[in-house]
């Protein structure tokens, strides 16, 4: 028996415990002692039940990623005739689900004929977040056990589903009372099974899965549902598996359920998902940096500005259980503070995601202040106030003077020097960049801002907390804009110009929508604010450099008050949420560039594509050559998590390797030829990008 397997016999009953540290990952040495492990069982007179479980707790997460793709995907034994087998054992087979039943490891559980699990555990079929679909018979049992709506909308979510849930769904029989007791639980319904002669599988509690539905409910759902799907595959392929169960035999079905996994697994889409997978994990990791450094302890956090990005970043650390003090500096403003925060908990009660107990019980953690004085025993304190350098330095040297030594003092900068704001403290060692995205409660992405002289425990320290207040932490070094601003201004700069040139706002956002990015740039400035975008960019024009009127029309808008959202007018009206386009903005772009000496011509959607993303994945080489981002890969999580960049392309970086690089770099000489003197200026591939295609090299990375 192999190692990955403990199996014993107790009292006619066969115990097989997975044991592939640290989840289970049904890999194909797993599966192979899986199987083996059954067939024995299967063939012992002495066995008249089995009980599958995790030896160390945990029951399964699912396959093993890092066969997707490869030829071990699909090694004997493979999952899905693995399963089949499974099926097809005349005795009873118990999944005593501990912690985690996920994917392949719910489908795991689903081809056992009973399911117990431990109250915390959590199940839920996520193939969809890798661009794939349950492949080894999920999408045919799952109907077949709880009715094809129920069974499509989990799919779909790719939710994890707690066992009460899942017991009222169907997928469980029972719960045990605790995680202890669950395999003795296992035990006991085992001998009952054995004592009434159950049978080794159930009926189907829904042999028709549509039954109670409409007739024209898979096309209802579509119709509903396609819009927002936009161009992923995966959740087509899941209706259409979907729709083979409930048309088609069991044996059919599942035939048809492996052709679509596998068109999936091959598809880019999959691919790039994997490729964000894997760089999440990846972005954990600090070059130079031990993984068992001492960290810093952070029980206490402060937060210095309540307004909206203050507030919401207090909410974060509330919201996991650490008590935050927030100060302002009137009054009035910390009052505002605290009730908009008291508001965003209540928005959350109206949606059923949190209590009124649970919200009361995160206020209680807030503390508000108007003394520095009161920061005295912080661990962690994050200035959140104006993005204006001079003032930052000064919150800097008043945190210099209150704050205990060893605390660390983040400053929410996006776009300043955190060098220039470290330089102002005595402690500059403490000093780190915590970019938190707006709204700081919601957006996942918190880019890391590494100082020259940052201790490399004060960037273990905040990597750490920030996992532990649901961020996904991306490092970067210190430069204008960091990677997501500095990204963004070669990107909104060829949106501006091409509006110069002559074409609209809503053909430049059409053509990036069309890309599934989830706004344009001109609505996303809107929605940010063009005034903030004017103030960000005038404050720092000696950073940006060469000469500046591609965005005229963002300083001419700023200049006449439309502001965006906030005033009803920007580079488009609105009326409420709808946007319309405004033909005063053509009006305004056709004169700037008579002013300006700008031909206007018909701009053609692929130059708008070329443009806009190409110098967007020109600066992110840059950035990566120059250090600033550790990995390609941290790139793309930047601009997924933050920008909206779609995630079945795998972020700018992944995506421009999918283009070719040296299409990339073709276009961007081309514009640079294309474009006169405009072109010269602006037009200059990175170096890196130039080495990485005279090499034949089809992977961003430094050389």
């Amino acid at each position: 028996m192999s190692d990955l397997i403990h199996y014993r016999l107790e009292d006619g009953v066969a115990l097989i415990g997975l044991d592939r540290e640290p989840v289970n990952a049904l890999g194909q040495s797993l599966r192979c002692a899986l199987a083996e492990a059954c067939e024995r069982a299967a063939m012992d007179p002495g066995v008249q039940a089995i009980i599958l479980y995790g030896e160390h707790g945990l029951f399964s997460a699912g396959a093993d990623i890092r066969e997707f793709g490869t030829d071990a995907s699909f090694a004997e034994p493979d999952l899905p005739s693995t399963l089949v087998r499974l099926t097809e054992i005349h005795k009873p087979m118990i999944a005593a689900i501990g912690k985690l039943a996920l994917g392949g490891g719910l489908e795991l559980a689903l081809a056992c004929g009973y399911r117990i699990a431990e109250p915390g555990a959590r199940l839920g079929l996520s193939d969809i977040n890798l661009g794939l679909l349950p492949g080894a018979g999920g999408t045919q049992r799952l109907p077949r056990l709880i009715g094809a709506e129920s069974a499509l909308n989990l799919i779909l979510s790719g939710e994890h589903i707690d066992a009460e849930r899942a017991r009222l769904l169907g997928i469980l029989d029972r719960i045990a009372p605790s995680a202890e007791a669950l395999l003795d639980e296992a035990r006991a319904y085992a001998q009952e099974l054995i004592d009434c002669s159950a049978p080794a599988r159930p009926a189907e509690a829904w042999p028709e899965p549509t039954e109670g539905l409409p007739d024209d409910f898979l096309a209802r759902y579509r119709a509903e549902h396609e819009p927002r799907w936009k161009s992923r595959l995966a959740p087509r392929l899941v209706l259409s598996a979907l729709e083979a169960a409930c048309l088609l035999p069991q044996e059919e079905g599942l035939a048809r359920e492996l052709a679509l996994f596998k068109e999936a697994e091959a598809s880019r889409q999959s691919k790039a998902l994997r490729h964000v997978f894997f760089a999440e994990r990846e972005s954990a990791r600090i070059p130079g940096v031990s993984a068992d450094i001492p960290l810093r302890p952070i029980s206490k956090v402060a937060v210095v500005g309540a307004g909206t990005m203050g507030g919401g970043i207090a909410m974060n650390f509330a919201n996991a259980g650490i008590p935050v003090a927030l100060l302002e500096l009137s009054g009035s403003a910390l009052d505002r503070g605290l009730t908009q925060i008291r508001s965003n908990y209540e928005i959350s009660v109206k949606r059923g995601k949190l209590s009124i107990e649970q919200v009361q019980q995160r206020m209680d953690l807030l503390f508000g202040t108007l003394d520095y004085a009161d920061l005295y025993d912080a661990d962690l304190v994050i200035e959140a106030v104006f993005e204006k350098l001079e003032v930052k330095q000064q919150v800097f040297r008043t945190l210099d003077q209150v704050c205990k030594p060893g605390a660390i003092l983040a400053t929410n900068t996006s776009s300043l020097d955190v060098d220039a704001i470290a330089a102002t403290v005595s402690r500059p060692q403490d000093v780190i960049g915590l970019h938190f995205f707006s709204p700081a409660n919601v957006m996942r992405l918190l880019e890391v801002v590494r100082g020259k002289a940052t201790a490399p425990d004060v960037l273990a320290s905040t990597m750490i907390i920030a996992r532990r207040v649901g961020k996904l932490p991306v490092i970067s070094g210190v430069c204008f804009g960091f990677i997501g601003n500095r990204m963004l201004e070669p990107y909104a700069r060829e949106a501006h110009r091409l509006v110069l040139e002559g074409a609209t706002p809503a053909q430049v956002d059409g053509v990036l929508t069309g890309l599934d990015l989830n706004m344009g740039v001109f609505s996303m400035l809107d929605l940010a604010g063009v005034d903030v975008n004017f103030l960000v960019r005038d404050a720092n024009r000696a950073a940006i450099a060469h000469d500046q009127s591609y965005c005229r029309l963002g300083d001419e808008l700023y200049g006449l008050g439309r502001y965006g959202q906030k005033t009803a007018r920007g580079f488009y009206l609105y009326e409420g949420r709808n946007r319309k386009d405004d033909q005063e903005v053509v009006a305004l772009a056709e004169r700037l560039a008579g002013e300006l000496q700008i031909p206007r011509r018909p701009i053609g959607n692929q130059e708008i594509h070329d443009r806009c993303l190409f110098m967007l994945i020109n600066e992110g080489i840059q950035l990566l050559d120059e250090g600033i981002a550790l990995r390609a890969s941290d790139i793309d999580l930047v601009w997924i998590n933050g920008y909206g960049f779609p995630a079945h392309l795998g972020g700018p970086m992944h995506y421009a390797e999918q283009l070719g690089l040296d299409k990339v770099l073709a276009g961007i000489r081309h514009f640079r030829q294309a474009l006169g003197e405009y072109g010269e200026m602006w037009f200059t591939p990175a170096p890196l990008l130039e080495r990485l295609v005279a090499a034949g090299h089809p992977r961003i990375e430094r050389v």
